[in-house]
């Protein structure tokens, strides 16, 4: 039985519509990812799984049991339910205090203190109780929210989007953390977020969301492996890019994106082309190099910005290309802004849309 289970939901507010009959199901100890771009319905689609609002029409199931119940029965569901905003509110008061909250208006009295102190190891900060949650950083305010959202075990976590407003590192950090919340405490995840890089590294199934309507579901490497045209034009860090198809020889064409930009991939399709080629997918040197790579481009680093382990660089070869590498390559090659170099990838790496 899965855990949720969406029935032609709707939900409008006045003329709006944000949710349009949407059906998905997520199965326990799932990581599953609502993905689209800002307006897309993904918040309001959240909290109605958190029950935080009525649909217009259609039924919420959690874990076999219609959400449409009197309040009171309501309230014992949204007790296995912990949920994470974007915005983060505490109490002014202390990081003990805050984390605590949750369980004293369950009524809990015994190992408070005990359970406080392991959710706090959990994300982090083990030593903060006594710190005012209000003088946190940023980050540390949003492992703290996580603190109380898993202080009373939930079922279920739903995240709406946690780290769109933290730096590199903390991002880092609270996705380590939800991941590994997911994989050795089993909890089921949702969240939401329109980062496909996030998206692609904890996801275990994932369902697009485009102007309220549900335009994709299905298991995240299957929907990664050839991201539809949507999913590849609104997101980052993809390589998207229109051009026209010249020529078609055994199998090759040459797609011109102009601005003096040429590559070859292994399509048949003529006339204009969306292409795409993954960051990852992408290799570096400094200068051309004898390989399998049908595309080498030449360019100049515009853009660097640090991932922890990765660095993500734009590169101009005309168009702006996005390339991640590991952090030791990026130290190896000695790279700064303007260094110039040779973005190398195969004919294989480039999809047409």
């Amino acid at each position: 039985m899965p855990i949720i289970e969406v029935q032609n939901l709707t939900k409008s507010y006045g003329e709006r519509t944000a949710l349009r009959n949407v059906d998905l199901r997520v199965d326990r100890e799932d990581f599953f990812v609502v993905v689209g771009p800002s307006g897309a319905g993904k918040t309001t689609l959240l909290r109605l799984l958190d029950l935080l609002e009525e649909p217009t029409s259609g039924h919420v199931f959690f874990d076999g049991t219609d959400t449409a119940c009197p309040e009171k029965e309501k309230v014992v569901l949204r007790r296995e339910i912990g949920m994470v905003f974007q915005r983060v509110n505490m109490l002014n008061t202390s990081v003990y205090e805050n984390v605590a909250y949750p369980l004293r208006i369950r009524g809990v009295r015994d190992k408070i203190a005990e359970r406080v102190d392991e959710v706090l190891e959990l994300v982090g900060l083990r030593g903060f109780e006594k710190r005012k949650a209000v003088t946190l950083s940023g980050g540390e305010m949003q492992r703290v929210s996580l603190a109380q959202s898993l202080i009373f075990d939930p079922e279920l976590l739903l995240l709406d989007e946690p780290t769109a407003n933290l730096d590199p590192r903390n991002v880092n950090i609270i996705e380590g953390i939800v991941s590994k919340v997911n994989r050795e405490l089993r909890v089921t995840v949702v969240m939401a977020t329109h980062d496909i890089a996030q998206t692609e590294n904890l996801a275990s199934k994932v369902a697009v969301l485009r102007e309220g309507a549900l335009a994709e579901v299905g298991n995240a490497k299957e929907i990664f492996r050839r991201p539809s045209e949507f999913l590849a034009t609104f997101t980052e860090p993809w390589n998207v890019f229109r051009g026209q198809v010249h020529s078609v020889q055994d199998g090759l064409a040459l797609v011109d994106l102009g601005d003096n930009v040429r590559i070859e991939t292994a399509t048949r399709k003529r006339g204009k082309v969306t292409v795409f080629i993954r960051p990852e997918e992408i290799t570096l040197s400094a200068s051309p190099i004898q390989s399998s790579a049908r595309n080498t481009l030449q360019g100049r680093v515009t853009e660097i910005l640090d991932l922890n382990q990765q660095v993500q660089l734009k590169v101009d070869v005309g168009k702006e290309f996005a390339v991640i590498i590991t952090k030791k390559s990026f130290q190896d090659m000695r790279l700064n802004l303007e260094s110039q170099l040779y973005l190398n990838f195969k004919a294989s790496s480039v999809h047409v849309l």
